[in-house]
């Protein structure tokens, strides 16, 4: 591993997002972002994912690892120096601060790998939001106002999915702003998606960014190539982490980390830092990523999470 970051030819991470990839992204729940990761990065992330399964297939971890070979790792950022970097990839890093503030954190970050299968799936019924008890916990009883977003994950594509049948993600634009949606009656049958179904077909190097509370599916994988995706999700630093990822901060990994980058991991002065605050209530200055984003003269009154 090597502690430094992949070159992005002087991006920084704290270019503006644009109006309309804003305006698009809060129409739609999601905006699919092409060749964000050189073919250089993309590569050398496969390898390290590859050599994460490797590990993982030598430990037999049931937890993780299907019979059929399909991975879902949850917490996956401490296992490699380059995963650590996306935190602050420089291509995406302003969606997530543009579109959330800055007083986030990784709450959820997982490796998946979806070897191909030539076995027809049972029927089921995959469509959902994430978010778990953030999709009722907060409900309101007016069908007709959506609930908070709270988080949103980035979806870096590291196989081929530029044709459907890869397992790509299946998700319904605009369908954030609903609360529910419709189920079949009968799940034990195989039944067409819902209206409006968008199968998110992208090349390696690609990612997709997404709303919790936009409905999306996994979808089977019958071709001949092996899928490949990383997901970091980020949430406001008052809500709980949902992965279990256990960091040694006496490590190289985590000495490697950069003031953001650690804010992102969870790191906070005190209990009100998580809240945006000192204890005087007021504004602490010196949160990492408020403190960049000042520093550049990018805050903005006139949005709300960048005041």
């Amino acid at each position: 591993m090597t502690s430094a970051a992949p070159d992005y030819g002087g991006l920084t991470g704290y270019e503006p997002i644009s109006d309309a990839d804003r305006k698009e992204f809060l129409e739609n729940g999601f905006l699919l972002v092409r060749n964000v990761l050189t073919e250089e990065h993309r590569a050398a992330l496969e390898a390290a994912m590859d050599r994460v399964y490797d590990e993982e297939v030598a430990a037999g971890t049931a937890e993780h690892l299907k019979k059929d070979g399909t991975l879902h790792l949850l917490g996956f950022l401490n296992r490699d120096e380059l995963f650590g970097h996306l935190l602050t990839q420089p291509t995406i890093f302003p969606y997530m601060w543009g579109l959330a503030g800055w007083n986030i954190y990784t709450h959820h970050n997982h490796l998946d790998v979806t070897p191909p299968t030539s076995v027809e799936e049972p029927p089921s019924w995959g469509w959902h939001q994430d978010g778990y008890r953030q999709n009722s916990d907060p409900e309101t009883m007016d069908p007709n106002l959506p609930r908070p977003m709270f988080s949103l994950k980035v979806a870096y594509v590291i196989s081929d999915l530029s044709e459907t049948g890869r397992g790509a993600t299946k998700v319904i634009p605009g369908s954030h702003l609903w609360n529910s949606l419709p189920r079949p009656a009968d799940t034990t049958v195989h039944n067409p998606d819902p209206e409006g179904t968008v199968e998110i077909t992208a090349n390696p190097g690609d990612c997709f960014i997404f709303d919790r509370r936009l409905w999306h599916s996994r979808s089977p994988n019958y071709s001949n190539i092996t899928r490949k995706m990383l997901f970091v999700g980020y949430t406001y630093r008052w809500i709980r982490i949902l992965d279990d990822m256990a960091i040694d901060r006496e490590g190289e990994w985590w000495k490697n980390r950069t003031p953001v980058q650690r804010q992102l991991l969870g790191e906070a002065t005190h209990t009100a830092n998580y809240w945006g605050i000192n204890w005087n209530g007021y504004i602490d200055e010196e949160i990492p990523l408020r403190k960049e984003l000042k520093t550049r003269g990018l805050l903005d009154r006139s949005i709300p999470w960048l005041r």
